[in-house]
């Protein structure tokens, strides 16, 4: 640059100098203005939940990690319980926290991965089939007490049928068994279950059906949970039992069928009588049995001697002489009683004839006859004026009412504001806010509107 004195002089360029906070906050917005909403998985480890309700973690694979927050109103939509170590799928937005410096992810949504869509399937498929009412009592059939035949609907080389053929053999050992050889995992498993179902119900030769599985895992049970299954249990004309995995497990087949089982044993000893339990209810009800008849023997011994004694102590002779003299005396007393009480009514007769001749019925009749006219008249005319002050006081009634109606002030094109949902009249924007529905109540009907957007008036 050329100087008033000639002479060159050099400046430096005009240098930018940012706070941390400054630089922060461009690097946030750099990030979150540059990369859309993206799908993320991991597995999370470092899970905090404060008071706040926010839960903050960090998601990580083999090689990385990052952090993320979950903020409390999404966090609340939450379906399943979020713990270290769960592996889990995350729709999120790159942000940076300024106060730190630190990157991370701020969760819009997330879901389990892995087992847990399997986990979802299930529930989605059981909230369906509840819906339907395929999981209803009312169409629930009830067992046969005592089935000649039992059908088995598993795989012939497993070791459920085992269990289930061994329990009938030890608890009732006269039903005929009657084995519907499946395959119990694998792909086409479900279609070949529910085949498997439709062709015992169709053939109609049990009295009742097991469906048994060993235990394994979710996958390993996936065919139980297909739609396909359960649809042919609910169509199932013959009582079903379900007895599919351990205690724990449960699957969409359990909740159509008629009984569920924790196990396949278990549903072998739901749908057989207990022949050993039969032989000693039948000895305990002989025993007692028994004991109550010489009870009722004894007892019945007892009532004879009792009234024996009493027969002797009561001889008839003596009970007719005390029921003759009884009966002497209540006839002596009922003639006295006849002779007083016509002696009483005798002297109120002649009371009341003296009483007659005193007061002529004729005159006392004019007399009222007069003074019912006099009163008849009175209240008609007080009839009248009561009647002419209660129409006017209506008037009044009718003219203020009218003046302070809030129809009246409708019809001048107000309206009166409600909350939709309790009713409540809203009288301030304090109660409101946007989202919230409301109703407009004019002359002439009701408007039902939501709330866009509250704007409070500028106090003067």
């Amino acid at each position: 640059m050329v100087t008033t004195q000639g002479s060159l002089e050099l400046h430096a360029p005009q240098r930018r100098i940012l706070t941390v906070s400054q630089l922060n906050r461009e690097a946030r917005l750099l990030i979150e203005g540059g990369l859309p909403l993206i799908w993320v998985e991991g597995e999370i480890s470092n899970l905090s939940r404060p008071p706040s309700g926010h839960v903050y973690f960090s998601l990580k694979d083999s090689a990385a990690q990052v952090r993320c927050a979950m903020f409390r109103a999404r966090a609340g939509l939450l379906r399943f319980q979020v713990s270290d170590g769960l592996q889990v799928l995350v729709r999120a937005r790159v942000s940076l926290y300024e106060a730190r410096g630190d990157f991370q992810l701020i969760v819009e949504h997330m879901e389990e991965a892995g087992h847990g869509a399997l986990q979802r399937a299930f529930e989605e498929l059981k909230q369906k089939l509840a819906k339907e009412g395929l999981f209803d009592a009312a169409h629930k059939l009830p067992l046969p007490a005592v089935p000649r035949v039992i059908g088995v609907i598993t795989s012939p080389a497993g070791a459920a049928v085992r269990d289930v053929l061994s329990v009938i053999r030890r608890r009732y050992a006269l039903a005929r068994v009657i084995v519907y050889p499946v395959p119990v995992q694998g792909e086409g498993a479900g279609q070949k279950i529910a085949n498997m179902i439709r062709t015992a119900s169709a053939r109609a030769e049990c009295d009742v059906l097991i469906l048994a599985r060993g235990g394994g895992s979710l996958e390993d049970l996936w065919a139980f949970n297909e739609e396909i299954v359960a649809r042919a249990i609910y169509a199932c004309t013959i009582p079903l039992v379900s007895g599919v995995g351990h205690e724990i497990d449960f699957t969409t087949a359990d909740f159509v069928a008629d009984l569920r089982a924790p196990t396949p044993t278990g549903a072998a000893e739901l749908v057989t009588p207990d022949s050993d339990a039969w032989r000693r209810t039948l000895d305990d009800s002989a025993r007692r049995l028994l004991r109550a008849a010489h009870e009722q023997l004894a007892a019945l011994r007892e009532r004879v001697a009792w009234c024996e004694d009493r027969l002797q102590q009561l001889h008839p002779a003596r009970m007719l002489r005390e029921r003759a003299q009884r009966l002497d005396e209540l006839e002596l007393r009922l003639n006295q009683s006849l002779r007083t009480r016509l002696q009483a009514h005798g002297a109120l007769l002649h009371t009341l004839r003296a009483r007659l001749h005193q007061h002529s019925p004729a005159q006392a009749l004019g007399v009222l006859r007069s003074r019912g006219d006099s009163l008849a008249q009175r209240l008609h005319f007080a009839a009248l004026r009561h009647l002419a002050e209660v129409r006017n006081r209506l008037d009044i009634a009718v003219h203020t009412l009218n003046s302070v109606s809030p129809l009246a002030t409708l019809e001048r094109g107000y309206a009166i504001v409600s909350d939709a949902m309790n009713g409540t009249v809203i009288a301030s924007v304090r109660q409101t806010r946007p989202g919230q529905k409301i109703q407009a109540r004019l002359a002439d009907g009701r408007i039902s509107a939501k709330v866009n957007a509250v704007n409070k008036a500028s106090s003067k």
